[in-house]
């Protein structure tokens, strides 16, 4: 057989090599197909006897094993990118490695570049010395397999964002409905609400039932984590909310079951810290219980300094059953104004990482005792924003002023 006919029937089999792989990338094949179309038909068409192929993990800054055949020696599963030097004059490739492993078995090595960045590395061994092996062809049919690899990491990755992206936007939309549309604003209550989300799903909750004419309740939560899971356990939490007072149920009662439901729903991984206040018009009453929450403040025509509502019981969702409980209540009170909040305010940080902190948000209550909450925002938000200076929040943000008159 002449030579000329030798490298005829080499070239001949390096294209049905190429027409294999690029037969099944065409096809949309999964990973593990291509790997294995790619291993056999280097097996069967070009003069491998046996090979290992890494592939670079760009995320994780390490090759990964993604191949391995007729190699008996212990092979390392990943290999740090530190751990690979190769001098391209001298054609050689340096790998840092304990001594239990070894590459003996496969001595040469093919590696796969984009540009100045090593993409892939493929071991391997022929059949046969005298039958020669072309390595400029064997680098480009890796090629073609890694960047196809690549390709199909980047549609997964580019999915995975999308539905990211629209769990996220559900997740907004529910929230969003959580929230009262409108609130009053009447001779009897004037209310304002300020909120400033950390991201596009926060774990902050506030609401307002005006149950009768003479029955207000109002809340503010804040639930662990975001995302997709707070928005449904906050769901949950404001659905079983609204049926305990539609049943006309006391205040004690209520929390105790939204507690139950909350364990019952998360098995204790996740808790919510909760305020829940009521206000009865014609008994100049308002009863509350506090959740582990930051304590609301009350003001009063009667007293000249604020008032932390703090009476309650712990977080809710952490027990099954609520270790104490405690309602407070106040009485004989017909002019007065509560500023409900959550604890990304006074964790708000400015420039020098100082946080704005509870004496801050408590002096500026005691300066403007009286402001309409409208007007008492404005004022509010604008000192804020000069404390912050310009510092993102790093978690969300509620303000629920309700000034009853």
């Amino acid at each position: 057989m002449t030579a000329e006919t030798i490298k005829y029937q080499r070239k001949e089999l390096e294209l049905k090599a190429l027409l294999e792989i690029t037969q099944a990338i065409n096809e949309n094949k999964n990973e593990s197909v291509l790997l294995n179309i790619f291993k056999f038909t280097c097996l069967v068409h070009l003069n491998i006897k046996s090979l290992v192929l890494y592939v670079y993990n760009q995320q994780d800054q390490f090759f990964l094993r993604r191949i391995s055949h007729q190699v008996k020696e212990k092979l390392p599963e990943k290999i740090q990118k530190a751990d690979v030097q190769e001098n391209k004059e001298l054609g050689k490739l340096s790998l840092s490695l304990s001594e239990e492993y070894s590459f003996a078995e496969v001595n040469i090595y093919v590696p796969v570049y984009h540009k100045d960045k090593m993409l892939a590395i493929l071991f391997l061994s022929t059949k046969d010395g005298d039958a020669g092996l072309d390595l400029d062809f064997t680098q480009a049919l890796t090629n073609i397999l890694v960047v196809a690899l690549e390709n199909k990491r980047f549609a997964r990755k580019q999915l995975e964002q999308e539905s990211f992206r629209k769990e996220m936007e559900i997740a907004s939309n529910v929230q969003r409905m959580l929230f009262p549309a409108t609130l009053p604003d009447h001779e009897k209550l004037r209310a304002k609400v300020t909120y400033i989300p950390h991201s596009s799903v926060g774990g902050d909750y506030y609401d307002l039932i005006e149950r009768s004419e003479d029955d207000i309740y109002f809340c503010v939560g804040d639930v662990s984590g975001k995302g997709m899971p707070a928005s449904l356990l906050m769901s949950n939490f404001q659905a079983a909310l609204r049926t305990l007072l539609r049943s006309g149920t006391d205040l004690k009662t209520i929390v105790e079951q939204l507690n139950f439901s909350t364990f019952d729903t998360t098995k204790g991984e996740r808790f919510i810290t909760f305020f829940l206040g009521h206000y009865s018009y014609s008994k100049k009453k308002l009863s509350y219980v506090n959740a582990g929450h930051n304590p609301p403040v009350l003001c009063t025509s009667a007293s000249n300094s604020p008032e932390l509502l703090e009476a309650g019981t712990t977080i809710l969702g952490a027990f099954e059953t609520l270790p104490f409980m405690e309602q407070g209540e106040r009485e004989n009170l017909d002019h007065f104004t509560l500023h409900l909040y959550t604890d990304g305010l006074t964790e708000a940080l400015n420039p020098n990482e100082e946080e704005f902190g509870e004496e801050r948000f408590l002096a500026y209550i005691s300066a403007h005792p009286s402001f309409n909450p409208e007007r008492f925002h404005e004022g509010f938000l604008s000192d804020f924003e000069k404390f912050s200076d310009g510092i993102p929040v790093r978690d969300d943000i509620t303000l629920l002023s309700l000034q009853f008159n």
